[in-house]
């Protein structure tokens, strides 16, 4: 079986061509869908089902930064941990209770503008964050270092969720 990136004819790098992902996302969705084997045999259409749900998961994989980064670690048999293992510096520990105090704040005074405020501060963290990952993966390959940084990103994702709630109530 072939992994996400062989399927994609991609290397199996952390840094990708975007470009080249969606054209052969595009182009494997034009083969395999189901509507073009309609009036094949139970089996080719079942086949073409499995082939469609198979390129739909690579694709939605590799195209976010984050499970693109857990996914090379788990084919180099790393686990990230990421339900197990909440350790975190001490720092951006810190700094995570200073964003959840931030949320709470803006949410108490209906300051929607603070909260997207912080939703900016917040994608220029990840997109930190994800640089950093590109470089421990693909030139360093410190898949220790990278586990930790999925993890943080991983608690990046749920302060913007908190974030976007906050918003999304204040909205209605």
């Amino acid at each position: 079986m072939v992994n996400h990136f062989e399927l994609f004819n991609l290397p199996a790098r952390y840094d990708i061509d975007r470009t080249a992902l969606d054209q052969t996302y595009r182009k494997l969705q034009g083969e395999v869908h189901p509507d073009r084997y309609a009036t094949a045999t139970s089996a080719e259409r079942l086949r073409s089902a499995q082939m469609a749900t198979l390129v739909n998961e690579a694709y939605q994989t590799l195209k976010s930064p984050v499970d693109r980064a857990r996914y090379l670690l788990h084919l180099h048999g790393i686990d990230t941990q990421e339900e197990t293992n909440t350790a975190m510096p001490a720092d951006f520990l810190m700094q995570q209770l200073e964003w959840r105090e931030a949320i709470e704040d803006a949410h108490a005074a209906a300051d929607i503008a603070a909260l997207e405020n912080l939703l900016t501060d917040l994608k220029h963290e990840a997109a930190n964050l994800e640089t950093q990952l590109g470089t421990t993966i693909d030139e360093q390959h410190n898949h220790a270092r990278a586990a930790d940084l999925v993890r943080k990103l991983r608690f990046l994702d749920k302060v913007r969720d908190e974030t976007k709630l906050a918003i999304e109530a204040l909205e209605t």
